[in-house]
C-alpha cells in the first residue's frame, strides 16, 4: 500500500508544481468521518481549460491549492455504506461533488449540491469550492460513492476507450451542457437540422462540436484564433472560422449557412477571451457574452458554458468583481432562450458514456487530439497549453494506458 500521494499544486500564477501529500482518507474536508466514500488509484486525470483560469491567475486561489477535477480512476478502497460501487471497478468522477440528498441533487443538479460547501452551493474538486483535494495526483478520497462514481460495465472495454471515457469527468458532459434542455433528460435536447455557432476550438469546444455531431445539428461552426485547433474539426464535417482573417463573422456565416445569424450560439471560452478586431491583441471579457447576443436568430438559443468569475487580473475595475457590461438590449428583443453555469456531469455522462462504448462518436478521438503524459511532466504541460496547444492532455500517473 502506498503511504504518500503526489499531487500538482498551485504555487503562484504562471507556476505548478507536483508535492507529495498523505495518502487520502476516509474523511471530508471539514474533518467527519465518510464511510459513504472511497479511495481511487487514478488512471487518467486530465488538465482542463478551466485549470487554465487558475494557472495565468484569472481565478483566484490559494498558494498550494490541489488541482484536477477531471478523473478516472480503479476503487482500491470502499466505505462502509458503499453498497454498490465495488473495489476493482473503473469508474468515472463527476468533477461537481454532490451528495445525493440535498433538493438540487435530488432533482439531478449536482453542480449546485447545497451540502459539499459550506461557503456556496457548489462544491468541486481541485477549485477552491468546498476544500476537495484535487485529482491530478497518484489517488484520490471520492465522497456519497454510490451517487458520485459512474462504473463503466466492463473493465477490459472501458481501458480500450479510455482515451475517450477519460473525458467524461467534465469536458464532454460540459460540452453537451450547451445544447441540453434544462429539464434533461425529461426533455431531451433537439438540434436536428440546427446551425450551431461554437466560440473557442479548445478541448471543450471541439468536445462541443462533437456533441453536435452526435445530436443532429446542421451547419456546426467554430470560431477560433489558433488556426492548428480549428484544423483537427475540418476533417469531420465541421466548418472554421479563424477570427484573425479580418473577415467579419456575420459574413462567414452567411458563406456557410446563407444567413447572418445562427439557431444556437455557444460560449466554451470564458473571461479570458479574446477581444474581435482591433481588440483581438487582448482580453475583453465580454467579448463573447455579447458575440452570442449578436449572432444568435431572433428566438434561438444561447448558452454560456464558459467560466466566469470576480478576476484579480483584470484591467477593468467591474471585472475584477466579476460584473461586465451585457448588450442586455439585444438579449430582450431577441427574445432567445439562454441559460448558462456548469455542467451537472452526474446527469449527462452515463448516456454519453453508453454513445462512447457503442461506437457512436468515433470522430471523438481525433477532434480531441489527446497527448498522455507522465505526472511529473503536468507543470510544463500547463505551459504549453497556455501557449496554446492543440493537445488535451492526459496524465497518466501510474503508466495504465497503453501506447
Amino acid at each position: 500500500m502506498a503511504t504518500g500521494n503526489r499531487i500538482v499544486t498551485f504555487e503562484k500564477p504562471m507556476e505548478m508544481k507536483v508535492n507529495t501529500f498523505k495518502f487520502p482518507e476516509l474523511i471530508t474536508p471539514q474533518g467527519k468521518k465518510a464511510p459513504h466514500g472511497a479511495i481511487l488509484k487514478i488512471v487518467t486525470t486530465n488538465i482542463c481549460g478551466s485549470d487554465l483560469h487558475i494557472y495565468r491567475g484569472s481565478f483566484e486561489v490559494p498558494k498550494g491549492m490541489t488541482m484536477g477535477h477531471e478523473m478516472t480512476g480503479e476503487v482500491i478502497e470502499v466505505g462502509s455504506d458503499v453498497e454498490y460501487i465495488k473495489v476493482g471497478d473503473i469508474v468515472s468522477v463527476p468533477f461537481n461533488v454532490g451528495c445525493g440528498r440535498c433538493y438540487n441533487c435530488k432533482h439531478m443538479r449536482s453542480d449546485v449540491c447545497e451540502h459539499t460547501n459550506p461557503e456556496v452551493d457548489c462544491g468541486a474538486y481541485g477549485f477552491n469550492l468546498g476544500g476537495w483535494t484535487g485529482g491530478q495526483g497518484d489517488y484520490l478520497f471520492v465522497p456519497y460513492a454510490d451517487f458520485n462514481l459512474l462504473a463503466f460495465p466492463d473493465k477490459d472495454a472501458a481501458m480500450a476507450k479510455i482515451r475517450d471515457l477519460t473525458l467524461l469527468s467534465d469536458v464532454l458532459p460540459t460540452a453537451f451542457h450547451g445544447f441540453a434542455a434544462p429539464d434533461w433528460p425529461a426533455q431531451p435536447a433537439y438540434i436536428v437540422g440546427e446551425n450551431v455557432l461554437i466560440f473557442g476550438a479548445g478541448p471543450v469546444g471541439r468536445a462541443g462540436a462533437a456533441c453536435a455531431k452526435l445530436l443532429g445539428a446542421g451547419a456546426i461552426i467554430v470560431a477560433d484564433f489558433i488556426q492548428e485547433r480549428l484544423d483537427l474539426l475540418k476533417p469531420h464535417g465541421v466548418e472554421t472560422i479563424n477570427l484573425s482573417d479580418g473577415i467579419p463573422i456575420e459574413d462567414h456565416l452567411e458563406r456557410i449557412t446563407g444567413k447572418r445569424e445562427a439557431d444556437r450560439v455557444i460560449d466554451y471560452v470564458g473571461l479570458d477571451c479574446r477581444g474581435f478586431g482591433a481588440e483581438s491583441d487582448q482580453i475583453v471579457e465580454n467579448a463573447v457574452t455579447n458575440a452570442l447576443l449578436k449572432y444568435v436568430r431572433f428566438g434561438g438559443m444561447t448558452s454560456t458554458v464558459g467560466v466566469y468569475c470576480p478576476n484579480p487580473i483584470s484591467k477593468n475595475r467591474d471585472n475584477k468583481k466579476g460584473s461586465m457590461e451585457v448588450d442586455w438590449a439585444s438579449g430582450w428583443i431577441k427574445s432567445p432562450r439562454m441559460s448558462a453555469g456548469q455542467s451537472p456531469t452526474a446527469n449527462y455522462n452515463h448516456a454519453l458514456m453508453r454513445a462512447i462504448l457503442n461506437d457512436r462518436m468515433p470522430y471523438l478521438t481525433p477532434m480531441m487530439n489527446t497527448k498522455i503524459i507522465k505526472l511529473e511532466d503536468a507543470p510544463a504541460a500547463y505551459k504549453e497549453f497556455d501557449d496554446g496547444s492543440a493537445f488535451k492532455y492526459v496524465i497518466d500517473p501510474h503508466g495504465s494506458v497503453a501506447a
